[in-house]
């Protein structure tokens, strides 16, 4: 597919998802949506690809939805914004349970949509002078598609101070609530972003990917169904290839093989 509103490049396993919209801060419409949502499929199931970053080119990272795709949302029926709607959250839904691990990096202003991002890659990196906002409730309207990511990123407690009120806020606030992972000087940010992609060159590729599985697998169970879970999963990975290959060399007191390069 030949992207329209990303640039996706690829260097030594890590692939950069750049958000391409900046004339409009890179605000969603369907055509930003329908990419994205093809780029982390395909991104996904790369063997190549070790992890995405995830960035915003221009001023900001996102804010939000573009003017115009709104403008023209006033003028569809109910059906057809459901029809825009499960898109978008196709899209983040896509993007959450990519198997890869994910990093956003933040800067300018992640809005609405934008926070939706934040909700769904697993590391935030974020300008120390990023801001940040629930903002649909200033125009009327719900952080619907959202909301189930974002909940399960900031918890309900934070969901109901923020959702209801659409306030802005900065970056101590945001990783107060488990937003954001990491804080950097705007030019530091990258050299941020380069520090967690060398701590997950240092992890085993597979494993990662499985802990990020598990995550998911043992949130949706009671203690009964995930201790045989658990237990089976790190039994498999002890005697898989890549688990005797980092035991070994930790052992041996050198780098595992994929840490090598």
């Amino acid at each position: 597919m030949l992207y329209q509103n990303l640039r996706l490049t690829t260097e030594a396993g890590v692939a950069r998802v750049t958000l391409a919209r900046p004339e409009v801060r890179n605000a969603f419409n369907a055509d930003l949506i329908r990419e994205l949502s093809d780029a982390f499929a395909r991104l996904g199931a790369d063997p190549q690809v070790r992890a995405i970053v995830l960035a915003g080119e221009g001023k900001t990272f996102s804010g939000g939805a573009d003017l115009n795709w709104m403008r023209a949302a006033l003028d569809c029926s109910e059906d057809e914004n459901i029809e825009d709607a499960l898109a978008m959250s196709d899209m983040f839904r896509t993007l959450d349970r990519c198997p890869k691990p994910t990093i956003a990096r933040v800067h300018g202003a992640a809005l609405g949509g934008g926070v939706g991002l934040c909700a769904v890659c697993d590391i935030v990196v974020s300008a120390s002078d990023a801001v940040f906002g629930f903002t649909e409730v200033k125009l009327g309207i719900l952080p619907a598609v959202i909301s189930p990511f974002a909940i399960a990123k900031v918890g309900r407690s934070h969901a109901r101070a923020l959702f209801l009120t659409g306030e802005r806020f900065g970056v101590e606030r945001a990783m107060q609530i488990g937003l954001v992972h990491h804080c950097a000087d705007p030019d530091e940010l990258d050299l941020a972003v380069d520090r967690v992609l060398g701590e997950l060159r240092t992890a085993g590729p597979l494993s990662s990917q499985l802990a990020k599985r598990m995550i998911e697998e043992v949130c949706a169970v009671d203690y009964a169904a995930s201790r045989e879970l658990t237990a089976k999963r790190i039994a498999a990975q002890r005697v898989s290839p890549e688990g005797q290959e980092g035991i070994r060399a930790f052992l041996d007191k050198r780098k595992a093989a994929w840490a090598q390069a």
